[in-house]
């Protein structure tokens, strides 16, 4: 299995106590997720985020509709956590976030290692450019929140 791995950084101008609690809560993906991937979460109450959790949401790649479940493997406030799927359209899909304060604000790194049904040829066609997008849209958003 191939892994491909994704890196983006994006520094935000407020404090880290303020910038991972956005993160901790799991209904905020709905706000920074690109819109024509219709993504929702399905699970109903509150979230309470830990090593464990699982999240349900749905989406649609491509016209398709897809069920995805992840679950919150590492749970280090407000350092870092990570995402990993435990059902959904990719082979393999762990996603770490990480904070850091600099200049007065926060770094926010975001590593994602995956792998797809398909390998290289699949993710060059499809995928890298689909995850980036992604990726450029949610900064873009993450931006205009935070900055106001």
């Amino acid at each position: 299995m191939r892994v491909f791995v994704f890196k983006k950084e994006l520094w935000l101008p407020r404090q880290v106590d303020q910038v991972f609690p956005f993160f901790a809560d799991a209904r905020n993906l709905e706000r920074i997720t690109p819109p024509w991937l219709q993504f929702s979460v399905l699970d109903r109450g509150p979230i309470h985020m830990a090593s464990g959790t699982r999240i349900n949401y749905q989406l649609r790649m491509r016209g398709i509709p897809i069920r995805w479940q992840s679950e919150i493997t590492i749970w280090e406030p407000p350092v870092r956590f990570v995402d990993q799927q435990r059902r959904g359209p990719y082979r393999l899909w762990i996603h770490e976030h990480r904070f850091v304060e600099k200049n007065g604000g926060t770094m926010a790194f975001d590593e994602v290692k995956y792998a797809v049904p398909g390998g290289s040829v699949v993710n060059r066609l499809f995928v890298s450019r689909d995850v980036e997008k992604i990726f450029d849209y949610r900064s873009q958003k993450l931006k205009e929140i935070f900055s106001r």
